[in-house]
């Protein structure tokens, strides 16, 4: 039995030193180690070796299996070591490495966190909601009156099951106002949907960046003054910024706001970049009534919001003349912010 045993580990050494590549040393693992390897089969005649040899046959066969276990570990690094050399014979490593393209952050990404941080600064915490609504937060709690045009199914998607996708983030505002209690600081960004009609300046899915602050005694220049810094932080210190009166259901007096920007080659001109005002009461009294206390008592509290188009501020900030270059995903536009 040993000068099997012999026999077999010399040859099988022998074929896996012979073995010129890695499907021919698998093929000699199997002929040797495979179930009716000449190993294997070793292992089962080690039955009829008398009781008293076993233990050094057994030996014997354990030390050939492990030579052969080692020589095919040895041969299969040593081919992959020469397939490898193999592979990069010719390739010249002084060459210049070739330039990787640099990824970068989206120009609407670029302005929300810029937006955001300015904002934190001032106290706000960042605050998030369902993007499917109902009527009543997107609409009821903020003052909309039903035969407002912004209610219509031509204006606004709706589900079969009577939600919708919200027309802006003010939703979240009063759902803030519903789980917490006064005093409130909030922004709020993310995307808002509307039916309109697709053209440089308008999609059907845009993005919003909204804030509300919530307290005992905040008052117009309160809001005045945050808004004006905001802005003057975002486009630059040297800029004038105006508040014309305008009407929003939501709030009471309510102003758009305007920054004086200048174009190169062009006259300075007013850019409408926000809507902003005084929480209306009525809103304070639909999230009372929602949370079943007075704590937005609007003879306690008071508060000022705001909302502004991120689209928009970036079309502003990089001169992007249309708004569907933000959503196209063309490469040649976007390496511009990398």
């Amino acid at each position: 039995m040993n000068e099997r045993i012999a026999a077999a580990e010399a040859e099988a050494l022998e074929r896996i030193a012979s073995a010129v590549d890695e499907r021919a040393l698998e093929e000699a693992r199997v002929a040797v180690t495979g179930r009716k390897g000449s190993m294997s089969l070793l292992a089962a005649a080690m039955k009829d070796v008398p009781k008293e040899d076993k233990a050094a046959v057994g030996q014997r066969l354990h030390d050939a299996r492990e030579a052969v276990a080692r020589a095919l570990c040895e041969k299969q690094e040593r081919l992959r070591a020469e397939a490898d050399r193999k592979a990069l014979a010719g390739i010249d490593v002084t060459l210049p490495a070739r330039a990787l393209p640099v990824g970068s952050l989206h120009p609407l990404t670029l302005i929300r966190d810029r937006a955001i941080e300015i904002l934190r600064r001032l106290g706000f915490a960042l605050a998030d909601g369902p993007e499917i609504e109902d009527e009543f937060h997107c609409f009821d709690a903020l003052n909309t009156p039903a035969d407002h045009p912004a209610r219509n199914e031509k204006d606004t998607f709706y589900f079969d099951s009577g939600k919708l996708l919200r027309t802006h983030t003010s939703s979240v505002q009063v759902r803030a106002m519903e789980s917490s209690p006064p005093p409130l600081r909030i922004v709020v960004p993310g995307s808002a949907y509307r039916r309109d009609e697709i053209d440089a300046t308008h999609l059907s899915v845009f993005n919003q960046l909204e804030g509300l602050y919530v307290d005992g005694d905040v008052s117009l220049p309160d809001l005045k003054g945050t808004l004006e810094f905001f802005f003057r932080e975002l486009f630059g210190g040297h800029i004038e910024v105006r508040f014309r009166p305008h009407f929003f259901p939501f709030t009471e007096p309510s102003f758009e706001i305007d920054v004086k920007l200048g174009v190169p080659g062009r006259e300075p001109r007013w850019i409408e970049v926000a809507g902003c005002g005084m929480v209306d009461p009525a809103v304070f009294d639909a999230v009372c009534r929602s949370r079943n206390d007075r704590a937005y008592d609007p003879d306690r509290v008071t508060g000022f919001a705001f909302g502004m188009g991120l689209d928009r501020l970036a079309m502003i900030r990089w001169g992007i003349r249309d708004i569907r270059a933000l959503v196209e995903n063309d490469t040649r536009f976007l390496a511009q912010f990398a």
